[in-house]
């Protein structure tokens, strides 16, 4: 069901006007401190970085696996 120009614009009209009053409302409630707020930010970075560690070591140590066993196979070959 197609849905007109004009009840479109209503519908994100006041979704934005209630948006924005909310926003003043909670916001009038709250004291506002950013306190902490770059301790929070610098965790969350540290705990990706510590992830993706952990993925780059677990691939390489699957890669250094795997070409370490190849290795083996062709010295082996080698020597026969």
């Amino acid at each position: 069901m197609p849905m007109n120009d004009t009840l479109l614009s209503a519908y994100v009209w006041q979704r934005s006007l209630r948006a924005v009053a909310w926003h003043r409302y909670v916001m009038g409630r709250v004291i506002r401190d950013e306190a902490g707020e770059g301790v929070i930010s610098a965790a969350i970075a540290v705990l990706i970085m510590a992830f993706l560690g952990v993925l780059m070591w677990v691939g390489f140590k699957a890669t250094l696996g795997n070409t370490q066993g190849n290795v083996d196979n062709q010295v082996n070959q080698i020597g026969k």
